[in-house]
């Protein structure tokens, strides 16, 4: 790992200034330009809160917000690794004339979905306060929860990139996948509050088991309700996600020189 840091010093100027690059190509030929940036997370908002509160009767408090930061950090996770699985092939033009370590691709890509969902979660607090939604000392649990967002997404991102160079059908399986885990992890719906009865049991299964729906309903605890999260969860998947992020970054270093022969 002393590489891996290394390294992350050395090249992080780069994917920052890459990230910055494709925020501005991504709204070069749009007439709302970086506006589209706030409409946007609201469009889905609106959309998803028609769908849920008035079609399926939700009874969720604050429901545009609730679905609001659900949205905002699955968008994160979703896009992220949507876009890994096929990075070393779309940046081709890169990885064969210049080295760089591949993780730096997922990096740049963390960036770019980072900052539009700093965006979302601005017009979020927004919100709180249109909604008069009580502020309390819980808000400062956000940063643990980010932290395991960002180290845990970096490294599933990271595996997918690898083995999406050799396997070629691997987005279509992941994309199935990510469909699956959205429904799995309560976005526009409360896990606890809807899987209840005998079925309760699966409640606490999807909750801590899927570190998305963990992360969700932590920030909606913290944000919206004023209470503290599991921490002793947090904290293990933040354990997980070093883990699974030393895994990573060892097998990218391993065969990231046999990349190009594959493409």
């Amino acid at each position: 790992m002393k590489k891996f840091f290394k390294d992350l010093k050395r090249y992080n100027p780069y994917a920052l200034y890459a990230a910055k690059a494709e925020l501005k190509s991504g709204v070069a030929d749009s007439y709302l330009n970086w506006l589209w940036w706030i409409f946007d997370p609201i469009l889905f908002m609106l959309v998803y809160t028609f769908v849920v509160k008035i079609v399926f009767n939700a009874t969720e408090p604050n429901f545009p917000l609730f679905v609001f930061v659900g949205l905002t950090a699955w968008d994160f996770f979703n896009k992220t690794m949507l876009n890994s699985v096929k990075l070393v092939r779309t940046n081709k033009s890169i990885v064969t004339k210049i080295y760089l370590p591949k993780y730096m691709l997922v990096l740049t890509k963390m960036y770019v979905n980072a900052f539009k969902m700093a965006i979302s979660f601005a017009l979020v607090i927004i919100l709180m306060f249109i909604y008069s939604v009580e502020l309390t000392f819980n808000l400062l649990y956000i940063p643990l929860i980010l932290v395991v967002l960002f180290v845990l997404t970096f490294a599933f991102a990271s595996l997918f990139m690898h083995f999406g160079v050799f396997i070629e059908d691997l987005s279509n399986v992941i994309t199935v996948l990510l469909r699956l885990m959205f429904y799995m992890s309560g976005v526009f719906y409360s896990i606890q509050g809807r899987i209840t009865g005998k079925y309760a049991v699966f409640a606490d299964v999807l909750m801590y088991v899927n570190p998305l729906a963990l992360i969700i309903n932590s920030l909606r605890d913290v944000m919206l309700y004023g209470t503290a999260p599991n921490v002793l969860a947090l904290l293990a998947w933040l354990l997980i996600g070093i883990l699974a992020t030393c895994v990573s970054v060892h097998t990218v270093y391993k065969y990231e020189n046999s990349y190009t022969k594959v493409m």
